[in-house]
């Protein structure tokens, strides 16, 4: 197999990494020369140990035609995923395109024309919600269709972390304004950056027969200072088309960090946490009177970019069906954060019309 990384910041290495754990033959791209220093010299080898020198470092205007990778994969700041995508789409023959979430900003600028492309290319493509591929969520997943816990009642998820730790693995960036962190138009802020939860949130639903959102209601805490607006804070209460009722915190402000869900049934619950303590993941369950099982599971950062190249290597190999990451349910999470901004914003419940596609105008049709 052979990867091309566009984004040479935290994400692009890491993908690296896992790819070339796999064998794969590795190239990695940026507009910015510096960053590709900063991946050779700091980045790469501070974090495993080594820089490999079987990974190719390419100037993004020294790529040319000629590059034709099975995957591309795309880690630059969300409001250049579509651009670098489609751009790449033009210039390589890909099997499959990955896009770092979340997938764009708000607005959903270039959604629509994206998939249009990929559609009618037949290329797999895919948005990097990779928790969704974590052991943890298998065994959740597992524990939830068995039927341990009854008929699902709701479903709350949490992603709250104090973005401290995104600075230290980007220690060029002094603060949310240097990077589109700062900036929820952007994809930043708590709603696009921490959008892990609202992503499982769904996962779970469907896993549980509820079907898609189809009502969003949100309020969000936006700060405005030194030319960054982002929410710090995104509360959601989530309905699905099916009636299911719960609710989705992210922020950007709590330590220590709590990444959790928690599906709750009419016999029982379980609890899917990722870091649950340090260097494991954790399922929780509890089934009516009985004591709660609690069953940790050893992971580290690195493992998350390498279930995820796995998978996209089953998915080239029809080796697995339908795909958790594909790119319909990364969409499906940025139509919830674009209603999301529109709830907070007009002060209302916001409706997702799925039939009008993944366009703004989808989201027109809320009860005020």
């Amino acid at each position: 197999m052979k990867i091309l990384i566009a984004g040479a910041g935290s994400i692009g290495n890491h993908i690296a990494n896992a790819a070339r754990s796999f064998g794969w033959d590795v190239t990695l791209t940026d507009t910015d020369p510096l960053a590709l220093e900063r991946t050779r010299n700091n980045i790469y080898p501070g974090r495993y140990g080594r820089w490999d020198d079987a990974i190719e470092l390419v100037a993004a205007h020294d790529l040319h035609s000629g590059e034709n990778p099975d995957v591309v994969f795309v880690g630059t700041p969300p409001d250049m995923h579509v651009k670098v995508a489609i751009d790449l789409l033009d210039l390589t023959k890909p099997r499959a395109v990955v896009v770092e979430k979340p997938f764009c900003g708000p607005d959903l600028a270039g959604c629509a024309e994206f998939c249009e492309r990929v559609r009618s290319r037949g290329i797999f493509a895919a948005v990097g919600y990779n928790h969704v591929l974590g052991e943890n969520t298998v065994i959740a997943e597992r524990a939830l269709r068995g039927g341990a816990i009854g008929t699902v009642q709701t479903i709350s998820a949490r992603t709250r972390e104090h973005w401290g730790g995104i600075f230290q693995a980007h220690p060029w960036l002094s603060g949310p304004s240097d990077s589109y962190l700062g900036f929820a138009a952007r994809g930043g802020g708590a709603a696009g950056e921490h959008s892990h939860a609202i992503n499982i949130w769904q996962h779970f639903a469907h896993a549980a027969g509820a079907g898609r959102v189809e009502q969003v209601s949100a309020t969000l805490d936006v700060v405005r200072d030194r030319g960054c607006e982002y929410d710090r804070a995104c509360f959601l209460t989530l309905t699905t088309c099916e009636g299911l009722v719960g609710d989705v915190v992210q922020d950007v402000v709590t330590a220590p960090t709590e990444k959790m869900a928690r599906i709750q049934g009419d016999g029982g619950f379980v609890e899917w946490w990722v870091g649950y303590e340090p260097g494991n993941d954790a399922v929780l369950t509890g089934e009516r009177a009985q004591p709660t099982r609690t069953q940790l599971l050893p992971k580290t950062r690195a493992d998350d970019f390498k279930a995820e190249i796995g998978h996209i290597a089953d998915v080239l190999q029809g080796r697995t069906g339908e795909s958790p990451i594909s790119l319909e349910r990364g969409l499906d999470t940025m139509m919830v954060i674009a209603a999301a901004f529109e709830s907070a914003v007009e002060g209302r419940r916001v409706r997702i019309d799925w039939a009008r596609g993944y366009v703004l105008e989808a989201l027109r049709r809320g009860d005020r």
